[in-house]
């Protein structure tokens, strides 16, 4: 790796990863690449990029911390919230730089993602971007069948939070990482991708690796829940409503469950979250 991408990356790990992030450097060519033009980012391609999940430790690292601190806003999503806090740190560490940070969730006015998060996590070299054109023969006949990222060391537990992009720096050197194909086989493929696109609800298609971590109780609990129900079950009130405090001891008991399905992904596809989940 290139000293200065390795010396900014340490500087961007440093401000993330304490809080369950890891940070992963691509060039916004390597992204372009695999998407049609409306889909490119409006750089020139030996730009540096870095590629942001959050692991099962963000829950108790940074988003608990997050909600008792005076941090929170009235918004509708207070995991949203937690994740652009801590991306807002990053530019605050590197304020001699210009930095452009976009979230996973966010859109333009026509409702096209800003960033594909799985083709970014793909091309970083963070995850297997897992989709139908990678089982040869497939059996799904006319059905769709959406794609999925798998990470080596936590499977299906993790989400994909945004991309970091410096514009003015390139690093037309930096070599390439190949995500790790961690399912290989036809077979496997084929459990992963049914399993996501039609059994998401029992969380198996996360353990297509053994996670060295998986999502605890109380945060499956949380993504379970539809996320208009979310902020009443952290005991939160509405946007509309006066804000509710909070307890030192905030807890979640109870497992809920998952909502509708959204629409099917491809290389197009904005989230790690399965189609039918409004969870990461």
């Amino acid at each position: 790796m290139e000293p200065k991408v390795a010396e900014l990356k340490q500087k961007i790990e440093d401000t993330l990863c304490p809080f369950g992030f890891e940070v992963y450097p691509f060039q916004v060519a390597w992204y372009n690449e695999l998407l049609p033009p409306a889909f490119h980012l409006p750089l020139s391609g030996p730009t540096l990029a870095f590629l942001v999940l959050s692991t099962p430790a963000m829950f108790d690292r940074a988003l608990k911390p997050f909600l008792q601190s005076c941090h929170l806003q009235m918004l509708t999503d207070p995991v949203d919230q937690c994740v652009a806090y801590h991306l807002s740190r990053v530019r605050e560490s590197l304020p001699e730089l210009q930095i452009e940070v976009i979230a996973d969730y966010e859109v333009h006015p026509n409702r096209r993602p800003k960033i594909l998060a799985q083709t970014a996590a793909h091309v970083a070299g963070a995850a297997y971007y897992y989709q139908r054109k990678d089982v040869e023969a497939d059996p799904w006949g006319n059905q769709h069948i959406s794609g999925v990222c798998i990470h080596p060391r936590f499977g299906g537990w993790f989400a994909i939070r945004g991309v970091v992009l410096l514009p003015g720096i390139e690093v037309p050197d930096l070599p390439p990482r190949k995500p790790h194909d961690c399912v290989p086989t036809r077979a496997d493929r084929i459990a992963l991708l049914e399993g996501f696109n039609f059994h998401w609800r029992d969380w198996t298609y996360r353990d297509a690796v053994t996670p060295q971590e998986r999502y605890s109780e109380e945060q499956k609990a949380y993504f379970s829940t539809p996320p208009a129900q979310r902020l009443a079950l952290l005991g939160l009130a509405q946007p509309s409503e006066k804000p509710s405090s909070l307890s030192p001891d905030f807890t979640i008991h109870t497992l809920k469950t998952p909502g509708n399905p959204s629409r099917a992904r491809s290389w197009l596809s904005p989230r790690v979250s399965p189609p039918a989940s409004p969870g990461p």
